[in-house]
């Protein structure tokens, strides 16, 4: 009984939506091969299980004309600009100028005229111009697709809604190195920061 008692209560308290904009944009984030290349320590078949989905998503906002963004994370000479992150996370080393898992993976790779945002952090906000860019563009809403779901997927969305852009995660569109992040992320981005939809209902958003 007192678990339902608090499953109702947390229902009621975290129960609304927020509205699909009028200007969407879709972001992709830092998907790269570092995540499909069995020789990266970064490597999960979650990433890869992901990727056609992602691709589909590029597709139905192409086909809708809504900007499609990326992200990817290139590191300066000497990693100067890695900060504590790097110093915390030192697998970001895949993301090194001389190595060659940073690139875009080939299903999900931005054409010449995608805008492509360059980070050293988690989120695509921080330290670039992301913001102000949608600002100027006029995109109220974001949908948010890519890698990883507990950590650039996350900073991201929740930067999205504190800038003023409503965050749309697309749950099969991300992936994570273990199922529980995933789904534990996804959850409390629903129930605080985002609206969390699968693939068939972006598509039919951007349709």
């Amino acid at each position: 009984m007192a678990d339902d008692s608090l499953s109702a209560s947390y229902a009621a308290t975290f129960e609304h939506h927020l509205p699909f904009g009028a200007k969407p944009a879709l972001v992709v984030i830092d998907v790269a091969v570092a995540y499909l290349d069995p020789a990266s320590p970064l490597y999960d078949a979650a990433f890869v299980a992901a990727v056609p989905v992602i691709a589909r998503l590029i597709a139905a906002a192409r086909a809708a004309a809504v900007p499609v963004i990326f992200t990817r994370v290139v590191h300066g000479p000497g990693v100067r600009d890695g900060g504590l992150f790097y110093r915390k996370l030192p697998v970001l080393r895949v993301f090194d100028p001389e190595t060659p898992w940073g690139q875009f993976a080939p299903d999900a790779a931005p054409q010449p005229d995608d805008l492509v945002i360059t980070k050293q952090y988690a989120s695509a906000f921080f330290g670039t111009s992301l913001a102000s860019t949608l600002t100027g563009m006029g995109i109220d809403t974001l949908l948010i697709a890519g890698f990883s779901t507990s950590g650039c997927i996350r900073a991201s969305a929740l930067d999205a809604l504190q800038h003023g852009f409503a965050p749309f995660v697309v749950s099969e569109a991300c992936a994570d190195r273990h199922p529980g992040p995933h789904t534990a992320n996804l959850f409390d981005l629903q129930a605080k920061y985002a609206e969390v939809i699968d693939c068939d209902a972006a598509v039919a958003l951007l349709a």
